[in-house]
């Protein structure tokens, strides 16, 4: 009997140690789900944005070859694309060759973005290309 209580006793301590060994992990796990949902809602649209004002060189490529628009038309429509994607850049940062035979658009420009203490500046350098079949 008395080997018995003992016994018990000491199930009852163990268990009282195994019952917050968990709670440390999860917390950590759900800390570590947190901060990176945070981070990708921070980074996530740049890259989105980017991919769109890529599309939309492309489009207006294809347009400026079919329907011969001139250097200054082109940079005007792609500024109002950054404008609307809210992309940071002036007008004179784009490039543009447009002669008979190739519409070339191309830009570089930087994102700042700042992720809780940590700061980056995500570099970005869409272009699009587009030559006469002719």
């Amino acid at each position: 009997m008395y080997s018995d209580g003992m016994r018990a006793r000491r199930e009852l301590r163990q268990r009282r140690f195994e019952r917050g060994e968990g709670k440390l992990k999860g917390i950590l796990i759900v800390v570590i789900l947190v901060l990176g949902i945070y981070s990708a809602w921070k980074l996530v649209p740049a890259y989105v944005n980017d991919y769109q004002l890529s599309d939309r060189m492309q489009e207006q490529s294809r347009y400026a070859m079919v329907n011969h628009y001139t250097e200054d038309q082109i940079r005007d429509n792609i500024f109002k694309v950054m404008q609307d994607l809210d992309i940071p850049g002036k007008r004179e940062d784009i490039k543009i060759v447009a002669n008979g035979n190739v519409v070339r658009i191309s830009l570089e420009y930087m994102v700042p973005v700042d992720v809780l203490v940590y700061h980056a500046d995500l570099h970005f350098a869409p272009s699009s290309e587009t030559k006469s079949l002719f």
